[in-house]
């Protein structure tokens, strides 16, 4: 069998052959009249017409060959008969074409003996040639880090990793029209900061040259957008990249896109009923079903039917049944220790901070059993510093699981200046005394909240982990077109 090398040297070759007959290999200029979908979906019988696209299969090799094209809309036929073309015309095909080139093709529209329609060949040119060849087109790629590092073959070999990811563009097409239709503005905010906030992540670090200051990639947009609130717009979104640095597993990847809107006057109760109401959407609209396949911790396979209602779990509730522990009365030493029995390492307890090790717990405990869709709703106040407070030391948020996974993260927002700084200030000794996860006192976003912010309720939702949910991927590395690779 030839090696890559091999075959591409041969592919050389015929790029000399191609230039001999007066063909280019790389044309700047290909057109064809009309898209493949536009062909199959107009498709008259002897209509003369040109179509491009990239050779998929040739089958036949003596005075008829079927050669099958994909442009990315759509699969078609075209014919070439020896009595048809030139001689020479077809014979330059045979030596020159391969599996993986792409073929301007111009001829008759008609129907084989077999009823396939067709496009009988009268005139052909290279519109650009492949020096490596494909893959197998029935096996495809089969080694899952060579999926991930050439999605490129993998969408081209695989129909339904191709689909997929018109069904993710599918889906944010949706999102996007349902908050337009709801008076939302879409706005950007940077991914370059000088200060990282809105969640508890490590931070990706970097240093600005010009200006000679350390900067983080963002790991939220939730700062920024309060303060764009702070200048008068009642109601905004943004879908945008974040990136936290933290472990990888197949719910959890460094570099992901989220959706985060805000809306002003609105309250947490109504958030939730948006936010089923999109989701129920985007099932029904986009996929055509409302019952998705998910897998367990255990790798079973169960289902989930997000037409009913979504029920509210309290988190305090959830913790005090699955964990044997009262986050009202518990010390931080009771914290501390049931952190442990849950499996959290010796070392890391005592620089872990109140509000993570009652969110560890409640994630090994509580969350992973969670087959949902539900709400869970009261987290611990101090893990949510950027929410409305109860007084039981809980705070106005919602979460919502699916299939042990946080799909959404929703508040009522905190918009008193005086407790978001005692909270922050919380947090900064947190991160002081070790947690690498707590936030940090933010005096810009301090400043716009004291200058006045709307009552307004927010939410952020993981695209990634949205998509992988309609699409039933087990792995988000199979809903992103390039995800985070070592080097070969």
């Amino acid at each position: 069998m030839a090696s890559l090398s091999e075959l591409r040297q041969i592919r050389l070759e015929k790029i000399v052959k191609l230039e001999s007959a007066g063909m280019q290999a790389f044309p700047t200029e290909v057109t064809s009249e009309q898209t493949l979908k536009e062909v199959v979906s107009s498709f008259s019988e002897g209509k003369t017409t040109s179509i491009t696209g990239r050779v998929m299969a040739i089958r036949g090799a003596g005075a008829i060959m079927f050669i099958v094209i994909h442009d990315g809309t759509a699969e078609f036929q075209a014919v070439l008969k020896k009595d048809s073309i030139d001689e020479s015309v077809m014979q330059l095909f045979k030596d020159t074409v391969d599996i993986g080139d792409f073929i301007w093709f111009e001829g008759e529209l008609f129907i084989t003996q077999r009823g396939a329609e067709s496009l009988l060949v009268t005139g052909w040119k290279m519109a650009g040639k492949s020096l490596l060849p494909l893959p197998d087109k029935h096996s495809g790629l089969q080694d899952q880090d060579e999926i991930y590092r050439k999605r490129y073959l993998d969408t081209l070999t695989n129909s339904d990793s191709f689909n997929r990811f018109q069904i993710r563009s599918q889906i944010i097409t949706a999102i996007r029209s349902y908050f337009n239709e709801r008076d939302f503005m879409e706005v950007e905010t940077p991914i370059l900061q000088n200060q990282a906030g809105g969640a508890m992540a490590e931070t990706f670090n970097t240093h600005h040259n010009d200006m000679d200051i350390d900067m983080v990639l963002r790991i939220s947009l939730e700062l920024e957008h309060k303060m764009i609130m702070a200048g008068g717009y009642p109601r905004i979104y943004e879908i945008g990249k974040n990136f936290r640095n933290e472990g990888s597993d197949p719910t959890h990847i460094q570099e992901f896109t989220m959706i985060e809107w805000y809306a002003a006057y609105q309250t947490l109760e109504q958030n939730m009923r948006w936010t089923e109401e999109l989701l129920k959407l985007l099932a029904v609209n986009v996929i055509g079903k409302s019952i998705f396949k998910i897998w367990d911790k255990n790798n079973a396979e169960i289902e989930v039917d997000i037409s009913g209602d979504w029920p509210r779990l309290r988190f305090p509730d959830l913790l005090r049944e699955n964990a044997n522990l009262d986050i009202e009365t518990a010390s931080l030493e009771d914290i501390q220790e049931k952190a442990r029995e849950w499996g959290m390492p010796d070392a890391e307890v005592p620089t872990t901070g109140r509000a993570n090790l009652l969110d560890f717990i409640y994630k090994k405990s509580s969350r992973n059993n969670i087959v949902g869709p539900a709400f869970v709703v009261d987290y611990p106040g101090d893990l949510k510093p950027l929410a409305q407070q109860n007084n039981d030391g809980t705070a106005r948020v919602a979460q919502l699981i699916i299939g042990g996974a946080e799909i959404t993260n929703q508040y009522a927002e905190l918009v008193n200046p005086l407790k978001q700084r005692e909270l922050l200030e919380f947090q900064a000794q947190a991160k002081a005394d070790g947690d690498k996860e707590a936030m940090e006192v933010n005096e810009e976003f301090l400043t716009a909240m004291e200058h006045g912010m709307p009552p307004m309720t927010g939410f952020g939702m993981g695209i990634d982990r949205l998509v992988a949910f309609l699409t039933e991927q087990k792995n988000l590395r199979d809903v992103i077109f390039f995800p985070i690779m070592r080097k070969k």
